[in-house]
């Protein structure tokens, strides 16, 4: 055809194709020179998706093939569907590129149905007693482990691989785009449920209204910091479990953007994780603002992919209001200061939602995800509804003395949630805790907020009694130890007489 199609354009015109003896036929582009030839397929491999895209490109590289998505170069990759072409142009004939081709598609096609028999078989949980191990029935397992979500290429074995590789998970699963809760809605549907202790049929309230607030926390109470933030994902994309590295550099470009547009006392400087300068990354770690890599379940569920491209921290003048993009969730939204005043951090917290979530609507035309029945959209179940968590730092030196194990089982009772000031996994040291709802799903915001303020409150005077007690009992210590004197034995000659 080529031959055709040259010699009609030599009869035409008389001129023939740009040929170089040394570069073949000249191209706009020195990557296409040589031959100029694409051969490629569109094919579907369900079971190199699963293993991963990463290493699916690696594997191509090996085989002298490209892979890219199906919408072109630039267009990203979804589902399991992928482009596989020649990766050479020049030094190759045309019969050997279109050789290669043949010969490593069906190598990834031999080497796919081999990763299907293994991905695909029902996994043994490393975390036995997490909601994942207790409604991943084999049956459930059979009918959606083939499944791949539209939006990110997602399939139910990246949802559950933190419970098959790691034992110590309570719920187990990530999802990693809108699609998971709504395609796996069998599993996901059941472990929200249990998790949040709400009804197949119950549905995301919202109120923000800061008026509604009674109260604050006690201004006595030893209360170091105050820290609120929700978690909003902008529709159209991928959650970090399952993004693609160009959605995710799509997000960031977006909220680089935005946050130029916000207002007031909200404006603040971006600082891009890639090429973070010493003494930027120095003070944002001193300021206790830098999220670093590291995490297990980050690791696990694929959120650290392609780390630190297209992550970054937002901060304003005051240090009292910031944003992550694309760590656990596409954006973290922080309101925080020193001290107590939990009103004051909520407030500022509803306008700066308010702001961002405006400025990403101008840049971008989209909202952020938010579903009629579990609000709004997260990467984390446990996070689903408000995505909400209102903390405290405060010494509870009573508390810790009367036993941290009585601590964390008068939270549950009061829908609190007790963990060390150095995050979820970080421990806890000392007598200060982070005290936060434990609810995000079933509540208003103002019902969260409140209920921390009230149960904050609550520890804090069953903390001064329990000091009370405990320096009564250390004074009554000595007295009930000291022991009786002994009688003195008498003699004969002492003996009174008659």
């Amino acid at each position: 055809k080529q031959w055709y199609q040259r010699r009609v354009a030599i009869t035409a015109g008389g001129k023939d194709f740009c040929l170089d003896e040394k570069y073949g036929y000249v191209h706009s582009c020195p990557t296409n020179l040589g031959t100029g030839m694409r051969a490629s397929v569109h094919i579907d491999l369900p079971g190199w998706t699963a293993h991963g895209v990463d290493k699916l490109k690696a594997r191509c590289e090996e085989l002298s093939l490209q892979p890219r998505g199906t919408r072109g170069e630039s267009g990203g990759q979804t589902g399991c569907t992928y482009d596989i072409s020649n990766k050479h142009r020049l030094g190759y004939s045309e019969v050997q590129l279109v050789q290669v081709m043949i010969d490593g598609v069906n190598k990834l096609y031999e080497e796919d149905l081999e990763f299907q028999k293994t991905l695909f078989a029902f996994p043994d949980f490393k975390s036995v007693n997490s909601l994942v191990a207790k409604y991943v029935t084999k049956e459930r397992w059979d009918k959606l482990c083939r499944h791949v979500t539209s939006t990110a290429g997602f399939t139910l074995r990246k949802a559950v691989i933190c419970a098959i590789e790691l034992d110590n998970q309570g719920n187990g699963v990530y999802a990693g785009d809108w699609d998971s809760y709504k395609d796996f809605a069998e599993i996901f549907d059941l472990i929200i449920q249990e998790y949040h202790g709400i009804s197949p049929d119950a549905k995301h309230t919202s109120d923000m209204d800061v008026s509604k607030i009674v109260g604050n926390v006690n201004p006595k109470a030893p209360v170091k910091s105050t820290r609120i933030r929700v978690g909003r994902s902008i529709d159209g994309f991928g959650l970090s479990p399952g993004i693609t590295k160009e959605q995710r550099l799509k997000v960031e470009s977006l909220f680089k953007s935005a946050s130029k547009k916000l207002p007031g006392k909200l404006g603040g400087t971006y600082y891009p994780l890639t090429g973070m300068e010493e003494s930027v990354r120095q003070q944002l770690v001193d300021d206790h603002f830098l999220f670093v890599t590291g995490d297990p379940n980050l690791r696990i569920s694929g959120m650290e992919r392609d780390w630190p491209e297209g992550r970054g921290i937002f901060h304003n003048v005051d240090k009292t209001f910031l944003v992550w993009v694309n760590e656990e969730d596409q954006f973290r939204i922080i309101s925080m200061e020193l001290g107590g005043d939990v009103k004051g951090v909520f407030s500022r917290l509803v306008e700066g939602i308010e702001a961002v979530g405006t400025s990403v609507k101008e840049e971008s035309g989209k909202d952020f995800m938010l579903d009629e029945k579990y609000g709004y959209v997260h990467s984390c179940p446990s996070n689903l509804g408000t995505g909400m968590r209102a903390s405290v730092h405060i010494d509870l030196p009573g508390w810790t003395s009367h036993g941290v194990d009585k601590l964390k089982a008068r939270c549950e009772k009061l829908s609190l949630q007790p963990r060390g000031t150095r995050g979820e996994s970080g421990g806890q040291t000392g007598c200060t805790y982070d005290i936060s709802n434990k609810h995000r799903l079933g509540y208003s915001e103002v019902e969260l907020v409140q209920t921390m303020i009230d149960g904050v409150n609550t520890l804090y005077k069953e903390d001064l009694e329990f000091q009370a007690a405990q320096k009564a009992a250390k004074t009554e210590a000595p007295k009930s130890e000291e022991k009786p004197k002994a009688k003195e034995e008498t003699t004969k000659e002492d003996a009174p007489k008659k």
